[in-house]
C-alpha cells in the first residue's frame, strides 16, 4: 500500500512542476501535505470531508480556500468542493465543479470527477442525499438526476446544472488564499447552466414523502432515496435543523 501511494505522489510531483499550474509539494504546509498523502482517491477524500464539521457560517458568510478550510477544520459545500479539487488535483484529476441550481436560490456545489470513463462526485452537505456519488454514471446529466429528489424539501427544487473548471480562473488563488475566495462563487453564478424541469406531479409526490418523513422524525437522516446505492458519502449523516415555521406542517400544507 505504501509503495502504491508513493508512485501516485511521484507522478503528482512530476505533473505539478509545469502542467496547468499544479502546485508542487513545497507549496503546502506539512499538515496539508500529510492530508494529501493520506487521501489519494475520491472515496478517501469523501470520507475525509464526512468527518469535517459542517460550516454553518454562524457569525458571517465565508468562502475559504483549501488552506483556510484545512486550518479551520470545517467546510460548507463549496469549501468542501474546493478542498477536494486541490487534493485530487495532485493525483491527476481536473479541478471540476458541479453547480446545482435551485428555485429557492439555495444552490449546491460538488467536486466532479471522471474515473474509468464514468462520472462521480465528492461533496459535503447538510443532507445525506446531496453528498458524493460513486463513479458509475455515463454522463453528467445521468449523475445530476440522482440529486433531483434529494433536493426536494420545504423550499428546494432543482432547476439547472452546470460544470466549471477552476483553472478558468487563471492566476486567482483559490487554493491558498488567506481571504475569502468570492471570485469562485461569482464564476459559478455566471457560467452557463443547463435547465432542468421537474414536473409538478413528481415534485408534489417527492414533497409529500419528505414532509411525512420529517413529521415522523424531525432529526433522522433523510436517506430513503432510490439513488442511495450510488452514494459515495455517509448515508447516515445527521440532518440539519428544521426551520421552526416548518416543524409542524402537514404534507399538504408544505406545498409551494
Amino acid at each position: 500500500m505504501a509503495a502504491k501511494t508513493g508512485r501516485h505522489l511521484l507522478a503528482a510531483r512530476r505533473l505539478g512542476r509545469g502542467a496547468e499550474g499544479i502546485p508542487p509539494q513545497t507549496a503546502f504546509t506539512r499538515k496539508e501535505w500529510a492530508i494529501i498523502r493520506a487521501h489519494s482517491t475520491p472515496r478517501q477524500v469523501q470520507a475525509f470531508l464526512d468527518k469535517l464539521p459542517y460550516n454553518w457560517e454562524k457569525s458571517k458568510e465565508t468562502l475559504r480556500s483549501f488552506r483556510g478550510a484545512i486550518a479551520k477544520r470545517t467546510a460548507h459545500c463549496l469549501e468542501a468542493a474546493i478542498t477536494a479539487a486541490v487534493i485530487l488535483e495532485q493525483y491527476g484529476h481536473t479541478p471540476l465543479l458541479l453547480s446545482l441550481e435551485s428555485t429557492d436560490k439555495l444552490d449546491h456545489v460538488l467536486y466532479l470527477f471522471k474515473q474509468n470513463g464514468r462520472w462521480g462526485a465528492v461533496g459535503r452537505s447538510r443532507e445525506a442525499g446531496l453528498q458524493g456519488r460513486k463513479p458509475v454514471f455515463r454522463s453528467v446529466r445521468e449523475l445530476v438526476l440522482t440529486y433531483v429528489e434529494p433536493y426536494v424539501d420545504y423550499t428546494g427544487r432543482l432547476c439547472g446544472y452546470g460544470v466549471g473548471n477552476l483553472r478558468d480562473l487563471g492566476d486567482y488563488d483559490w487554493r491558498f488564499s488567506p481571504k475569502n475566495v468570492w471570485k469562485v462563487e461569482r464564476y459559478l453564478l455566471k457560467m452557463p447552466h443547463k435547465k432542468y424541469r421537474m414536473s409538478k406531479r413528481t415534485h408534489e409526490r417527492a414533497l409529500q414523502r419528505f414532509t411525512a418523513f420529517r413529521a415522523a422524525d424531525p432529526k433522522a437522516p433523510v436517506n430513503y432515496y432510490d439513488s442511495r446505492p450510488s452514494w459515495l458519502g455517509n448515508p447516515d449523516v445527521p440532518s440539519g435543523p428544521i426551520p421552526k415555521k416548518f416543524r409542524h406542517l402537514k404534507p399538504d400544507q408544505a406545498k409551494k
